[in-house]
């Protein structure tokens, strides 16, 4: 778990009376959702009127293959395409963390074929000249390209120094080795195991748990990420702020996302209007 250059230090400190703006989300795929767009775009609007720092909490340790998944509209059919990633195997793909998924070889240059029908050529020369095979290190990548990074501090769930810094909470995920992989397991009373779908459940053999390999569930992730990013305000999108328990981080100003149309599609431009 490195850190990727520019990236923020994992101790986020407040200074005097600065304000420290942050907004959260998964990896969204080779191009982020539009509402992740509206979330950059609200921040950048508060910072210019008040000052002070952004922070993007980027949730890598969700194992949710589904999140990066972009929807695009072929230019010529006006019809909705879908591409995300293909990874190393089924394991991986239900049950690795985001930042632990390993590309396919093969599936590049599969995606590459589509894209010019989806997005500019700008775009494209973009998606070419990235070069890893971690699904979480492309969409970095693929972000930073865009220019939405720009003057962002990149705070990453997943990195073992934020970890050991964040409080303790008693509902979490532990990322452990499992068939030659590494899982994300949901602690369940004294067990920990991996969701099959529905109501079903499999256990796996879990032991000395250390810190750096604990995240937290959706309800305990505001107040570990708090403890350590400290921020003033939290920009939310619209169902996040209806399940944030805002009395877990009551020095939080909690600020709603500015609207956006399609806000479940992808956003792939370039010139972003602030």
């Amino acid at each position: 778990m490195t850190r990727a250059e520019g990236e923020a230090p994992r101790e986020t400190q407040m200074h005097g009376s600065e304000p420290i703006f942050c907004f959260g989300q998964q990896p969204c795929g080779i191009f982020p959702n539009r509402f992740v767009f509206a979330k950059i775009k609200t921040v950048r609007r508060m910072q210019a009127e008040m000052g002070g720092k952004i922070v993007f909490f980027l949730h890598d340790s969700d194992h949710d293959y589904r999140e990066t998944c972009s929807v695009l509209t072929n230019k010529h059919t006006g019809q909705p395409e879908r591409i995300n990633f293909e990874v190393k195997n089924k394991i991986q793909k239900l049950y690795s963390p985001l930042y632990c998924k390993t590309i396919k070889p093969e599936w590049k240059e599969k995606a590459r074929r589509c894209l010019p029908n989806l997005v500019s050529e700008e775009l494209v020369d973009m998606f070419d000249s990235v070069e890893t095979d971690n699904v979480t290190e492309f969409c970095i990548a693929m972000y930073r390209g865009m220019g939405l990074l720009e003057g962002v501090e990149l705070v990453r769930s997943s990195d073992s120094q934020f970890r050991e810094l964040a409080i303790a909470v008693d509902d979490y995920f532990v990322d452990v080795p499992y068939e030659g992989e590494v899982v994300r397991a949901r602690i369940r009373g004294d067990r920990f195991s991996l969701h099959k779908g529905g109501g079903k459940y499999m256990d796996i053999p879990v032991s000395d748990i250390e810190k750096r390999q604990i995240s937290p569930t959706r309800d305990t992730r505001l107040r570990w990420m708090q403890s350590v990013v400290k921020c003033t305000h939290y920009i939310a999108g619209e169902g996040e702020i209806q399940y944030l328990n805002k009395e877990d981080a009551p020095e939080i100003e909690f600020v709603k996302r500015d609207f956006i149309e399609r806000s479940g599609e992808a956003y792939a431009e370039f010139n972003h209007e602030w």
